[in-house]
């Protein structure tokens, strides 16, 4: 109902909704320091202005929460469905070759910049979605709310501010991911470990570890000195530990120690099975090195033995699980630091549905105590899912279905999206499945004709779920 007309809207209005995709994307929103009345600094803050300021000339009633959240409403008729996006960005960051990270340009079909696919290009799609239903003077029975937030990339504190005024809507989507619909997420153990132990002048020794960059990445480089071990030594161990991991090292000597450096392969936390862990493939050469015995060692050996490199399941930890909704456990040991008496450590957990404190953090907490390593989480993230049956569900896959021609089916992800704590909420859009849109990278981009196909989808779905 009504395709015809969204089909001829959307595309009459290509080149302007790319222009206003093009005017939020200059605009560098990444998170800076606070000033007044702008929480997250004047990047997020233009930037929302900017787009409320655009659908506010389209007609649309807009509200700023306090610089936290803008929303556009299309109607003052109940709540029924919430559009959840987000108008920040990640850094820049280096390695852009098309264009300069805030000047987009459209080149072979593809919109180039930072924001144009996270999440600023799918933001303007939903808005374009709301002005062919308007501008069509479809009839609605119900609401549909844009809601544009301003924190999502560092820590959604934004959204929880919002939360705390209004209520969650009957459905929600957010346009942050990929189609068909992404109605599960695992939950999430960001576990924190500590172990003491006394120094020890014993020779040969470990100096220290350096490793990790964030807790949920997989660490492709991982450092450490040692003391008091000959170069051939090293060599010879390093050999047949790179034979047996994949994991290479590099050795700088001088009068005070070598420093050794273990190279592997990074990768999202959530898929640590994508990358090849520097930290324990570093671990595992130590351990097999003469280093004298002290209660370092004995630590270490013991840590190693928990989370021994290439298991990246929680296997050895007891609490590999899988179910049929949203797959196996995950587990990346991501961060390390150790000096000459303790540890400082850190791994990232993606648990299935079928996991919850008992089964996973209180038997990680038990391995690690009867070792001698505390654990300090108290509490984890729980999974979220929201029935695939679900006439909300259904409706957006049907959606989906009828514009792309493809099958539409549920999917789970071991990352967090915007809803992951709505009870009614999940992804939706804007990335076509399969396609890498370099978001978080250099050279980002979104395909023009998916951002169009969204648009044409996203109003099918305010349609179909408000006009009852």
């Amino acid at each position: 109902m009504y395709k015809e007309k969204i089909d001829a809207f959307i595309d009459s209005h290509k080149q302007e909704m790319i222009e206003d995709i093009c005017e939020l994307c200059r605009i560098n929103s990444e998170k800076m320091a606070a000033e007044e009345d702008m929480p997250f600094g004047p990047g997020a803050a233009e930037c929302l202005d900017a787009a409320l300021d655009m659908a506010e000339g389209y007609g649309f009633d807009v509200v700023d929460y306090d610089g936290y959240v803008g929303c556009v409403d299309l109607n003052e008729l109940p709540a029924q469905l919430d559009i959840l996006a987000h108008l920040d960005v990640v850094p820049a960051g280096e390695g852009w070759q098309v264009t300069e990270p805030f000047e987009p340009i459209v080149k072979n079909g593809k919109l180039y910049g930072r924001g144009t696919a996270d999440d600023k290009g799918p933001a303007v799609a939903a808005l374009y979605a709301m002005r062919a239903v308007k501008e069509l003077e479809i009839p609605l029975k119900k609401n549909v709310r844009l809601i544009l937030g301003t924190d999502e990339e560092c820590g959604s504190s934004d959204i929880r501010y919002y939360y705390k005024m209004e209520k969650e809507a009957p459905m929600t989507f957010t346009p942050d991911s990929e189609f068909p619909v992404t109605n599960t997420e695992k939950g999430r153990l960001p576990g924190h470990f500590t172990a003491q132990w006394e120094a020890s002048n014993a020779l040969p020794k470990l100096v220290s570890i350096q490793a990790g960059t964030k807790i949920n990445v997989v660490p492709g480089k991982a450092v450490a000195v040692v003391v008091g071990l000959a170069a051939d030594t090293l060599e010879q161990a390093a050999k047949t530990v790179t034979a047996e991991t994949g994991i290479t090292f590099e050795f700088f000597h001088t009068e005070d120690g070598c420093t050794i450096t273990a190279t592997g392969a990074g990768a999202h936390a959530s898929t640590p099975e994508d990358g090849n862990n520097a930290i324990t493939g570093l671990l595992t050469l130590l351990m097999r090195l003469p280093l004298a015995a002290c209660g370092q060692i004995e630590s270490l050996k013991k840590l190693l033995a928990l989370m021994p490199h290439g298991d990246v399941h929680g296997t050895t930890l007891g609490v590999d699980m899988q179910d049929e909704l949203s797959g196996r456990l995950t587990l990346a040991f991501s961060m390390l630091t150790v000096n000459e008496t303790g540890l400082v450590g850190e791994f990232d957990s993606r648990c299935p549905v079928c996991a919850n404190e008992e089964n996973v953090l209180q038997v990680i907490k038990a391995q690690m105590a009867d070792q001698g390593i505390t654990l300090a989480n108290e509490s984890m993230t729980p999974p979220h899912h929201v029935d695939g049956d679900s006439v909300f569900v259904k409706t957006l896959l049907k959606a989906y279905e009828d514009y792309t021609g493809k099958k539409g089916e549920c999917q789970a992800t071991g990352g967090g999206t915007y809803v992951h704590d709505l009870k009614y909420g999940v992804a939706y859009g804007a990335s076509m499945p399969g396609t890498d849109n370099h978001m978080h990278g250099a050279d980002e981009f979104a395909v023009v004709e998916d951002l169009i196909t969204s648009a044409k989808i996203f109003a099918q779905v305010i349609v179909d779920l408000c006009c009852w």
